[in-house]
């Protein structure tokens, strides 16, 4: 349900933009995981008129927000939701935003993506690899996980640091830890 890789480094991205950041641990045990983001979502619930989330086609993941929203009286906001996703990735990368691959698990993504830019290059292989093997261009379905570094509304840009590439090769599936990453201006 819930994105890991690089998860330490949202702290970077509030302060970016200027807002409060939380974290909150979870086992990520299939269900109780929605009793973790309850509580999360409880514990700031004053402060707050709505969850925004990123579900693009996940039925899973915006149907399990949109419970809690409702249980705890708030509005679910999921912008991205129903739209083309070659598109969708296509409008992010005109609108300025840099976007890095911080896991990769499915056939056609290999180590060479870990930590790579998601640009025009990348969206052309990715449409590729869609019609080859019929992944989720945006990652939706768990064939990557994604990280903001940079957005037109961030006051800094995340500089990643050291990267150190972390691949299973039975599994055919890595991810990236990033060591010394920092704000630095634009």
């Amino acid at each position: 349900m819930f994105h890991h890789p690089c998860a330490e480094l949202t702290k970077l991205q509030a302060e970016a933009m200027g807002i409060k950041h939380i974290m909150w641990e979870t086992a990520g045990e299939k269900e109780k995981e929605l009793e973790d983001l309850t509580a999360a979502i409880r514990s700031i619930k004053d402060d707050i008129d709505a969850v925004v989330s990123g579900a693009v086609a996940s039925r899973y993941q915006k149907d399990r927000i949109d419970a809690v929203c409702k249980e705890l009286d708030l509005r679910s906001l999921a912008l991205l939701w129903g739209k083309d996703q070659l598109k969708l990735l296509r409008d992010e990368i005109d609108a300025g935003l840099e976007i890095v691959m911080t896991a990769v698990a499915t056939e056609g993504l290999d180590a060479k993506w870990l930590g790579r830019k998601i640009d025009g290059d990348a969206l052309r292989e990715l449409a590729a690899l869609q019609k080859k093997f019929g992944i989720n261009p945006s990652g939706e379905g768990g064939e990557y996980e994604s990280f903001v570094i940079n957005a037109p509304f961030f006051k800094k840009k995340i500089e990643l640091g050291e990267m150190e590439k972390i691949w299973d090769e039975d599994t055919s599936s890595g991810y990236i830890i990033c060591r010394n990453a920092k704000l630095i201006s634009k």
